[in-house]
């Protein structure tokens, strides 16, 4: 293959075919009548074009053949124009940087390896760098091109596309003024933009040139002035993502981190940062969200006002409706940043962007946005595209969408100036409805004789399966838990306990989200708001298992739980609720240490589940009384109770719920394995264990499984079985890491190192 070499300067042409000739620079001088030393200066490259009679006489000097003379003829025409255009205009000159410059290291080495990678074969090495308003994109490039201006021997240009202005520079204009700043004087520049395109890529073809675009309104706007090849570079910096530019590195730049942002604070306060102190500034930069405009108006504010102080700042900045008014200093204002990006979107996708600002959570997708913005999905997310291009959004995994905060604000401040108190409440409503129903739907897929629901509302996202309601609802929360707290505030109670009475089973497999205690409290307000005994007695039973299941149980709350249900069920003669109240009151009892109490309040409601024929609830009351009967030291009765739990799960006509029975026989011969064991009975122990273990597997890590695991370990190690030991240990120690306990993990990996 044959290798591509870059084209000769005229002086190393001259001096190849003067070696080549045998002559001396005074022997040539003599048969050409040129003087030695312009001969010298051609060579060495500090002549490049000399005049057409000049190089004639050398070719005829050097007995040139026809091509060879009209190759060096050639380059001393390119030498000539070359020579013109590099005298120095005071066109497009690059900004001052600022002093107080911060951070930003990994995003410079990125534009460092851009200037030294070599190019392919007709492309220059181009850098595109995109982001949101007020995150330094300008800065940045201006400050990486001071640095690399001793790289740049042939010239820096920095020219404004003023893409975010009604008119952004026409790209025949803009190599207009390219093309003077290189040099070309006026008649030499085509009129039209092909040929002055053509000339701009020649005259940097062969220059080490660095040409700064700042602000790029389009991809139609910059593709003619990025050049075609050769040692220019080529730096491009726009709000919009131009994914229409093809061969060009990428980088989006992103807020600065918060160590980053209160360096930068602290390089614009001097010497006054001190007293300003650490803590008032690091919330600073976090109320400024890391966008670097926000930081400097801050800063510029501090300085400018030698009475302030950063704290009294930071508490001005904490009031939400306040803080885009706040952060102005002069002429730079954080909401004429945004604004600047608003202005260049079409009606619809600035209505979708206003009315996003009511979503209750950090992130939404597409169907949310569709209903907050009033339009087609279709619709929306050409809204959504749009918004991404410019900045105002930020897209991330799975379809999911999020604001930085300070844009958030904005949006809300467009909202109240530009949609009517009516048009407001609208948007807010319909998405509260179809957010609760959402939600209410996804919950009863998980009610064990439920499955999918017989008919969702036509406009609800689709949920074909369990799986798709449990993710729904995982990602969603803070928007549906924001929806059930409108819905609550402004007296909507039939749905509010509509969509807390479909939780109640999905909690159970959702157990450390903490706001199932707002759920079922405002569950069990609005059930009391309508006056219906049962649901409010129902609704506080599930606010009892919350608070005695998710960290840190409280058994007082549980136990002022179970009474509340105790006392609403006695009122509206709910039998089935009246034994979760006993059951609750047990648990409650057992966090006491009163055991025999709490045998005594869970037998009670064992009794009345079975008569009532609910044998899930019947068998966790067996567990609770085996659970004291255990801490009480009477083993063989607690395994009795054990057995008969982990029976009632393996049987298939016991009427045991069939989703639940597979993990309820695990836990049941967990404990009865645990049992066995303080009784003595190894062998058997064992086994049981073993046996727990094999469905464990079948469910996802948990604390209850590393237990399992545990003690089957420990009981292996007293029978002298120490490789098994150790493996069920380090076992032990892998599912408690997968379910958060690091330190149970911890103390598992130590036994097991101890059996050795």
């Amino acid at each position: 293959m044959s290798r591509i070499t870059e084209q000769q300067s005229f002086g190393e042409l001259l001096r190849r075919h003067r070696h080549a000739a045998r002559l001396t620079l005074e022997q040539l001088a003599e048969a050409s009548g040129v003087s030695t030393r312009t001969l010298s200066d051609m060579e060495r490259g500090r002549s490049r074009g000399p005049q057409h009679r000049t190089v004639t006489a050398l070719a005829d000097a050097l007995t040139l053949g026809e091509a060879d003379r009209e190759q060096l003829l050639h380059l001393a025409r390119d030498g000539r124009l070359r020579d013109h255009w590099t005298r120095p205009t005071g066109l497009c000159e690059l900004p001052r940087s600022v002093g107080d410059f911060t951070g930003r290291a990994a995003e410079l080495a990125w534009l460092d390896d851009l200037v030294q990678e070599g190019g392919s074969p007709g492309v220059a090495g181009v850098g595109l760098i995109t982001g949101p308003a007020g995150l330094g994109k300008t800065t940045f490039a201006v400050r990486a091109a001071h640095v690399l201006l001793p790289r740049f021997p042939d010239g820096v240009c920095f020219l404004d596309l003023y893409g975010m202005s009604p008119q952004p520079l026409a790209t025949a204009d803009a190599l207009l003024q390219l093309l003077r700043a290189l040099g070309v004087a006026d008649p030499r520049i085509p009129g039209d933009t092909a040929g002055r395109a053509s000339l701009y890529r020649s005259l940097l073809r062969d220059r080490r040139v660095l040409v700064v675009l700042d602000n790029a309104a389009s991809e139609e706007q910059v593709r003619a002035l990025l050049p075609g090849g050769g040692a220019a570079r080529v730096v491009v910096t726009s709000r919009r993502l131009l994914t229409g530019l093809e061969g060009v590195r990428r980088l989006n730049l992103g807020p600065l981190p918060v160590a980053e942002a209160i360096d930068l604070l602290t390089g614009i306060l001097g010497e006054r940062s001190a007293s300003d102190g650490e803590p008032a500034l690091t919330q600073l930069a976090q109320l400024c969200g890391g966008l670097p405009l926000a930081l400097r108006i801050v800063g510029n504010r501090l300085v400018s006002r030698p009475g302030w102080n950063a704290a009294d700042l930071a508490a001005r900045l904490t009031n939400e409706k306040r803080r885009l008014d706040q952060l102005s200093a002069g002429d730079l204002k954080i909401a004429t940043a945004f604004g600047l990006s608003y202005d260049q979107l079409v009606g619809s996708a600035r209505r979708v962007f206003r009315r996003l600002a009511l979503v209750p959570g950090r992130d939404f997708d597409a169907a949310l946005a569709a209903v907050f913005g009033g339009t087609p999905i279709e619709e929306a997310w050409d809204a959504l595209d749009e918004l991404v291009d410019l900045g105002l959004l930020q897209d991330g995994t799975s379809g999911r969408y999020r604001f930085h905060d300070l844009v958030r604000l904005f949006a809300r401040d467009r909202l109240q100036q530009e949609d009517t108190a009516a048009e407001r409440d609208a948007a807010t409503a319909r998405t509260t409805s179809w957010l609760l129903r959402m939600a209410t739907t996804a919950g009863r897929w998980f009610e064990p004789a439920h499955g999918r629901p017989a008919r969702a509302d036509a406009d609800l996202a689709g949920l074909s399966s369990l799986q798709d309601a449990e993710r729904w609802l995982h990602v969603d929360a803070d928007n549906w838990l924001g929806a059930l707290r409108y819905a609550a505030d402004h007296g909507q109670y039939e749905v509010v306990l509509d969509c807390a009475e479909a939780m109640r089973w999905f909690a159970d497999r959702w157990k450390p989200w903490t706001p199932w205690q707002e759920v079922f409290g405002r569950g069990a307000d609005a059930a009391t708001a309508l006056g219906d005994r049962a649901y409010q007695a129902a609704q506080l039973s599930f606010l009892a298992r919350v608070h005695h299941a998710v960290p840190p149980a409280d058994p007082d709350v549980t136990m002022h739980h179970a009474n509340a249900v105790l006392d609403a069920a006695t009122r509206g003669g709910v039998t089935a609720q009246i034994a979760w109240g006993h059951m609750y009151v047990g648990r409650a009892l057992i966090r006491f240490g009163r055991l025999d109490e709490a045998a005594a309040s869970l037998s009670t409601a064992a009794d009345m589940f079975k008569a009532d024929r609910d044998v899930d609830a019947y068998s966790q009351c067996l567990g609770g009384v085996g659970e004291c009967l255990r801490g009480a030291g009477r083993y063989a009765e607690a395994l009795e109770r054990y057995l008969e739990m982990a029976e009632l799960a393996g049987d298939e006509g016991s009427g045991m719920t069939p989703s639940i029975a597979p993990l309820t026989r695990a836990n049941a011969l967990a404990a009865a394995g645990l049992c066995l064991g303080l009784l003595d009975r190894r062998a058997e122990a064992i086994a049981t264990f073993a046996e727990a273990v094999g469905l464990f597997e079948h469910f996802p890590p948990s604390g209850s499984q590393g237990r399992c695991l545990q003690a089957l370990a420990g009981v292996l190690a007293d029978e002298g079985r120490a490789d098994e030991s150790r493996q069920k240990y380090a076992r032990a120690g892998d599912v408690f890491d997968a379910a958060g306990d690091a330190e149970a993990a911890g103390r598992c990996r130590d036994l097991a190192a101890a059996e050795r």
